[in-house]
């Protein structure tokens, strides 16, 4: 029986992202910038391969594999669905600000990304940044709080993990979150308080998806992307936080044998 150890990994995990993004502040140009940058974002990943590797269990390492690359863990309709979801929230959300005098340009593709880290494509920078979060937090980050809570209450503390890991990218330039910090602390804050609701639809994806990586990546990738690609105004995604709000409260209504069931506690590795 493994014995999941959240604090420790949280803590390595927040200290080592830290301390790169730290430097990465330091040093705000140049090449180091974008080391720094680049080796804080790989900490989650790198503590979750590393964790899994070194426990000697078994039970852990394969199944970190399956929800890898166990393309049958996932159910198509239900990532299509997500993303749908997603879609109508940001459709509904651009709609609502029209209502309040908004721009109908929102509905338009941006012609680029709205930030890019070390001249790379930034696209190439969302995929990869997806992916790499992915690996950390369904990895085992997720998991360590799932497995001694509800996945109601995990998403609830995940959520406000999640947003206090992303703090010093408001003060690293070329970020998106650099970006915010310089419109004003209420969109800060809205960016802050957006990832809770958030994770809700994430751990839904993620649960649902018989707890597949695979499936987290796709959907973390496709919320990125139309984040970026959809001309939304920042007063815009405040309205949208509010939206996310209201669909994360839907899909626990509606999905509460998922959220509220604890007969995976201390078993979280038997459920292949």
């Amino acid at each position: 029986m493994y014995a999941y150890k959240p604090k420790k990994f949280y803590l390595t995990v927040f200290g080592l992202t830290w301390l790169f993004w730290i430097l990465a502040i330091i040093f705000n140009e140049g090449t180091s910038l974008y080391i720094f940058m680049l080796l804080g974002l790989l900490m989650p990943a790198t503590t979750a391969i590393v964790t899994v590797l070194t426990s000697k269990n078994q039970a852990l390492k394969d199944d970190f594999k399956r929800k890898l690359i166990g393309f049958y863990r996932i159910k198509p309709l239900n990532i299509l669905l997500a993303v749908a979801i997603f879609a109508m929230i940001v459709t509904s959300s651009i709609g609502i600000s029209i209502l309040f005098g908004g721009s109908t340009k929102q509905f338009a593709f941006t012609e680029d990304f709205s930030f890019s880290i070390g001249g790379a494509s930034a696209l190439l920078t969302i995929l990869v940044a997806s992916t790499i979060e992915e690996l950390g937090w369904r990895g085992y980050g997720e998991d360590a709080v799932g497995a001694y809570h509800s996945w109601f209450t995990e998403s609830i503390i995940f959520g406000c993990i999640w947003a206090f890991w992303h703090l010093p990218l408001f003060w690293i330039p070329g970020t998106y979150q650099y970006g915010l910090h310089k419109m004003g602390v209420l969109y800060v804050l809205n960016f802050l308080l957006s990832v809770i609701p958030l994770d809700f639809l994430q751990t839904w994806v993620y649960v649902k998806n018989n707890r597949s990586m695979l499936a987290t990546i796709i959907f973390h990738l496709f919320i990125n992307i139309m984040q970026e690609k959809i001309a939304m105004t920042p007063e815009t995604k405040c309205i949208e936080t509010l939206v996310v709000a209201i669909t994360a409260v839907i899909i626990v209504l509606t999905n509460k044998e998922l959220f509220f069931e604890k007969k995976h506690i201390g078993r979280l590795l038997e459920h292949h």
